[in-house]
């Protein structure tokens, strides 16, 4: 079986509500975890919020509060809507717990004492909005690179990290690790940013400037500045330092979900600072794309940023999870349209999937008096099915586990379908008409335990429906992968009726 597997999502950062972006990358680690455990993977789920920094002290001033009130209700937010959008994480960590700033500071001491840490100058153009500091190179007409800004000139005494002392080792490290980095066109960027020569990392700031942070270890007038301070939350949950035991069982199968937004901080500075103390690389950084309305990023300051949970109130949490796993082909953009939505909505959920059920549930009350039929034997079409349903697990593993949930999802629509053409062409009705109780048995029977496996299969997106769709079909709930095998289902067993799982008019 598979070594363990330890997902991650960024912490987010709490200068607002959380939006799309965040959902959808919340919602795909946790898709990617519900099928790592459908498929007895021992797993470990975390995501977060990061709490320091300078847009914090900020917000939480214009708003009266002292910067951790501010945060615990930031962070609150955050857990609500994971709550609402049925996030399975196993670990919740906040920047500003001890478990964390204690190991922050371990890490630093070490490093300092090692020599990797050391006290310099620091001039450069810095951009309050984005809590960046930028070389002359990186202005665009004098202004912020990432935001347009304008930006204030500082000079100060500062820490820094040795990075620059790790370049080589780090190209070679991705050149010899070609999964290190994903999709592979961001793995070439990376080393396309690599040739130029690293600079070392400032990684604080004085307090007098920037109070809310963690204060470094050996010199109180600083705190470390957000790489040392956010990028360690990884360690901390996986229980560096802290569960030795945990720690080497869940480290060697990190993945690090993120959008492509942050794939300089963890495609170079957090394999440059892990190397320092002296840890294992994580197995993977995965680096998706952005959702994008009328083709622009979608965010606060655009004032475009879609709330998440609105579309939950219209359409349901497994609808919303469903739609952005089907929509973005991973490591591209994706544009947000809610008409796609709508459409999407239609087609997949209420026609194919959810109608099926509904034409199942109530033909077995019909005809076979509420219970699971006893299939007798069956011709070429029912072979035709029962061998597609067959293999779809395997199909449908192997795309989650290269990365496109997106086609696993479409391998699984197109394969109901195929049961929706089995039932028109079988026509349970006629036989039923004519007499024919064996042919009305086998038909049903077959269909039934092919939409009971596709709904095992689509458990991990639809955690609310599908387990309810397995319900009705009168089947056990799917604790293993043993109950994706065809035949689980029993003769004999109360089918029940119910109402839509996804109603068709949601205008």
């Amino acid at each position: 079986m598979h070594h363990p597997f330890y997902i991650t999502t960024p912490i987010y950062y709490i200068n607002g509500e959380p939006h799309l972006g965040h959902a959808y990358t919340t919602i795909l680690a946790d898709v990617l975890a519900r099928y790592a455990r459908l498929r007895g993977r021992d797993t470990f789920f975390l995501t977060g919020t990061d709490e320091h920094g300078q847009k914090t002290q900020l917000a939480a001033r214009e708003r009266g509060l002292d910067p951790l009130a501010y945060a615990d209700d930031i962070s609150g937010r955050f857990r609500a809507a994971w709550q609402e959008l049925n996030i399975s994480h196993d670990d919740f960590l906040r920047t500003t717990q001890a478990r964390h700033t204690g190991l922050v500071q371990r890490v630093l001491q070490d490093l300092w004492q090692r020599g990797e840490i050391y006290k310099g100058e620091y001039e450069g153009w810095y951009c309050l909005f984005d809590e960046r500091f930028f070389t002359e190179k990186d202005l665009q007409e004098g202004a912020c690179p990432e935001c347009g800004r304008a930006l204030e000139k500082v000079a100060e005494p500062d820490y820094f990290f040795r990075m620059s002392a790790y370049q080589d080792w780090l190209v070679q490290y991705i050149q010899e690790h070609p999964n290190f980095i994903q999709p592979a066109f961001r793995r070439n960027e990376v080393l396309g940013f690599l040739r130029k020569p690293l600079g070392d990392l400032c990684i604080s700031r004085p307090r007098s400037r920037l109070a809310w942070g963690i204060p470094l270890p050996f010199d109180g007038a600083y705190v470390t500045y957000i790489w040392f301070e956010a990028l360690l939350n990884y360690l901390t949950a996986a229980g560096y330092q802290q569960d030795g035991e945990r720690f080497t069982r869940y480290w060697p199968g990190a993945v690090h979900l993120i959008g492509k937004d942050i794939l300089t901080t963890h495609a170079i500075y957090w394999p440059v600072m892990l190397k320092a103390i002296g840890l294992a690389m994580p197995a993977q950084i995965y680096a998706h794309g952005w959702w994008v309305v009328s083709g622009r990023k979608m965010g606060k300051s655009l004032g475009n940023a879609v709330r998440p949970l609105e579309f939950c109130e219209q359409y349901g949490a497994d609808a919303f999870r469903y739609f952005l796993i089907r929509e973005m082909t991973l490591g591209q953009d994706a544009e947000f349209q809610p008409e796609r939505v709508a459409a999407r909505y239609q087609a997949d959920l209420a026609n194919t999937y959810g109608n099926l059920l509904q034409r199942l549930t109530s033909m077995i009350a019909r005809y076979c008096g509420g219970r699971v039929p006893e299939p007798i034997g069956g011709e070429l079409a029912e072979a035709r099915l029962r061998d597609r349903f067959e293999s779809l697990p395997a199909l449908v593993f192997g795309l989650v586990d290269s990365m496109a949930p997106q086609q696993a999802l479409g391998e699984v629509m197109d394969a109901l379908v195929s049961v929706n053409q089995y039932l028109e062409a079988s026509s349970p009705w006629k036989q039923f008409a004519a007499g024919n109780r064996g042919s009305v048995n086998t038909a049903l029977y077959t269909a039934a335990e092919a939409l009971r496996i596709a709904s095992g299969l689509l458990t991990p997106v639809l955690p609310q429906q599908a387990p309810e769709a397995i319900r009705r079909l009168g089947a056990p709930p799917l604790t293993a992968l043993a109950g994706l095998a065809w035949g689980v289902l029993q003769p004999g067993a109360p089918v029940q009726q119910g109402e839509p799982l996804f109603p068709r008019s949601k205008e």
